[in-house]
Formats: structure tokens, sequence, C-alpha cells
């Protein structure tokens, strides 16, 4: 019978650990707060409270002479915050590069059906017939104010790679439109490419991720060779790309007269759903149309969606390891220390009391791991520059961005290894019989 006990009351101990997990990852900050505060008040105003605080006081107190078991906890919690962060402010990044670009000001047209510009294509009819739409915004001379653009993927050797290595860069094809509708981006080094030449303008993190695109540099693309005539800076994605007049593009890849997108100025703000209803009653059309900033957050779903999932595995992987490393740790704290908590009980301590003190401990431990590990990846890795494939073309130059957010998150990890790790040893020295405690002490 007795046996029987002790399974459904670790049954219930489990059942109570992934109710509390489960609760823990939705705790908002003010939550957070809120518990700490009403934990504080128990502490003062109720006498378990208060035993609470003096075992917790006398826990601490002797966490010098248990430094090394001690350090055991908050080292593997800071290596788990670390690597979560990291990974983690890799999505982030990842997925604020391909947010930032765009606006609702402008809308982007593509073939029906296409998931990226690289998948579409568009005829010159077709190009015709999106540009003369009347909620397109048109310039001083009566022109639209739309950008239609080739995009190729073309290959660059990988600066600090080895010399027969290659990556892909996005080569986008623009004319003289194409400025005008990103108004943001500017030519920061160099000049602007000359109509009608094989010559380019590179982004700011083409530039840092592939070899000889300095101004002045000659490359290979394709079959031919190109001038790097400046650098251009946004901001956003399209710093990742390399660009070239679009006819002389269309020549070396053999595009005719076709195109894969349109960016379009729209004349006003809130024309966007006017200008998809005209192009979706306009016969000759099979497009579809999406604003800027909508078409390049849906880039970024997928891949941050994989990021987020690798972190997050590798994370309750390392998490697993923190956890039995705080178990063994908390059970030989209170192994070490049972004739204390069987002296405490034996003149009036309860139960409640000195499990409270056990994972206040813990928590305590688990919260400096927390911190260690979130500024670890902060200073390591906030800022930090990277590369990935992006809209299924192209190197996608980024910045790992580890925010509050993520060092939040982390730090609840950190707390939850600590709940988990301290909660079985608090039990086991509540539940322990003062007269067994006493004597294997």
């Amino acid at each position: 019978m007795g046996k029987f006990k002790s399974f459904l009351f670790g049954c219930a101990l489990a059942l109570v650990v992934l109710v509390g997990l489960a609760a823990w990852s939705f705790l908002p900050w003010p939550a957070l707060l809120a518990l700490a505060a009403v934990l504080a008040l128990w502490m003062l105003l109720t006498r378990s409270g208060r035993q609470a605080g003096s075992v917790t006081n006398v826990g601490i107190s002797t966490l010098p002479q248990r430094l090394a078991a001690s350090s055991v906890v908050v080292i593997g919690i800071v290596g788990v915050v670390a690597v979560l962060v990291a990974l983690l402010a890799m999505a982030e990044g990842y997925r604020q590069t391909l947010s930032s670009t765009g606006n609702d000001e402008t809308a982007m047209v593509l073939r029906g059906g296409s998931a990226a510009e690289v998948m579409s294509v568009l005829e010159r009819d077709a190009l015709l017939a999106v540009m003369q739409a009347p909620e397109v915004a048109r310039d001083a001379e009566g022109r639209p104010l739309a950008s239609a653009e080739i995009v190729v993927a073309a290959n660059l050797p990988i600066r600090g790679g080895a010399p027969d290595e290659d990556g892909s860069v996005q080569l986008r094809g623009v004319g003289a439109e194409a400025w005008k509708v990103r108004p943001a981006m500017r030519i920061v080094e160099g000049r602007n490419f000359e109509p009608g030449r094989r010559e380019l303008v590179v982004g700011k993190g083409a530039r840092r991720q592939f070899a000889g695109l300095d101004p002045g540099s000659e490359v290979r693309l394709g079959s031919d060779v190109w001038t790097v005539a400046g650098v251009f800076e946004s901001g956003d994605a399209m710093e990742s790309e390399v660009w070239a007049d679009a006819e002389i593009v269309a020549a070396t890849y053999r595009r005719g007269s076709s195109r894969n997108s349109i960016t379009a100025q729209l004349a006003d703000p809130g024309a966007f759903n006017a200008f998809k209803a005209t192009l979706a009653a306009d016969p000759r059309l099979q497009v579809e149309a999406s604003t800027t900033a909508e078409y390049f957050a849906k880039q970024s779903e997928g891949m941050t969606k994989v990021l987020r999932i690798i972190g997050i595995v590798v994370g309750s992987i390392m998490a697993i390891g923190a956890v039995f490393g705080a178990l063994n740790t908390m059970f030989a704290s209170v192994a070490a220390r049972a004739r204390e908590i069987a002296t405490l009980r034996a003149i009036g301590f309860r139960g409640l009391p000195v499990v409270v003190a056990v994972m206040l401990e813990t928590m305590l431990l688990a919260a400096a791991g927390g911190v260690l590990g979130g500024l670890v990846a902060w200073l390591v890795f906030n800022g930090y520059t990277a590369s990935t494939l992006a809209g299924g073309v192209g190197q996608l130059t980024f910045e790992f961005r580890v925010t509050p957010e993520l060092l939040w998150n982390g730090l609840k990890w950190a707390l939850a290894i600590g709940f988990v790790g301290g909660l079985f040893p608090a039990v086991r020295a509540a539940r322990l019989p003062v007269t067994t405690a006493l004597r294997a002490a």
C-alpha cells in the first residue's frame, strides 16, 4: 500500500511539473513580478513564510562551501540560455531584416501562383497593363512610378572562402524607376551604374559576404565580365543584392522582354485594395498583388519558423542535461544538510518552508545562470552578421538581434530548469522522516 501511495504521489508531482511548465511558458513578465510580490508578502507576514526565509538564509550562507557543486548548475544553465538566445536571435534578425523591407505604400505584382519573384514571369503585355492601372502613382511628367525587374541567381566567390568556393547572390535588373519607388536607397560609395553598360552597384551586405565587390573591381557573372561601379545601402534585405541595368541582365540571361515582377508606387496609401481589384478585373492578367511589406514578411515566415524550431530543439536537449545537473547538485545538497533539516523540523518547522527554501536556493542559482547566459548571448551575438538563403535565391545577409523579449524567454527557461531541478530534492527533504534523517546524519 505504501508503494502504491508513493507511486500516486510521484505521478501527482510529475503532473504538477507538466502543468507548471505549460503555464510558465505563457507567463508575461508582469505576472512574474506579481508572483514575486505575493511570495515576498507571504514570507514577511506568515509564520511559515518566515520559517522559509530563515531556512533559505541558512542555505544561501553555505553556498561558498558548496561553490563547485553550485557552479555546475549555474554553468549548465548559462550554456543553455546562451545557445537558446543566440539561435532565436538568428531567427529574429532574419525576420526583422525581411520584415523591414517594403511598406504599405508600394505594391509588388507577380504572376498568379508564384511564391517568390524568381518563380514569376511577366510578359510585356502584362507589364504594360499593370503600369497603366489608375492606382499607380505618376511622376511630374505623367510616367507611372512602376519598376519592372528581373531577378536571377548568380555565383560569386565568398569572401574569406576557399579559392573555388562560390555563393549565390541575387542579381536584380532594374531601370531608373527602381530608385524612385525605393527612395531609401542611396549610393554610399562610387556611383550608380550607367544604362547600357555591364556595370553593377552592390549592396553593403553583399559586399561583406562576397569577394571582389569593391568599386572599380571586375567580376564574372554568367559568361561576361562586369565592373563594380558603386555600393548602395538601404537598411533592409536589398543590401544583400547586386543591381544592374535590366536590359543588359535580360540580354545576358536571355530573358527577352519578360520580367519577374513589378514594384509600383501607389497613388494613395489606401489604394492597394482598389489596385488589386483593378488587376483582378482585367481579363488579360493572371497576376497576384501584395504590398511589399506583406510580400517580404511572408518570405521570412518559413525560414524564421525553421530557425526557431532548431533553437527550441537544441535548447531543450541542453536543458535536459542542465536539469539532471541541478537534480544531482540539489540532492547532494539536501543529503549534506540532512541533520540540519531534520533538526529544524524537530523544533517545529513545517515541511512547506523546507520545500520553499530548497526551491528558492535552486531558483536563485538558475536566475544567476539565466542572467549570465543572456549577457553572454548579447555580448557575443547581438549585431553578429550572418547569411542564409532567402526566398529560394541568393544569400541574405542579416544581423543577429538579441531583443529584450528573447532575454526574457531565456530567463524563463533558466527558471524553469531551476524549478524542475529543485522541486524533487525539495519534496524529498520535506518528506524525509526526522528520525531517519538524524540517524543517517
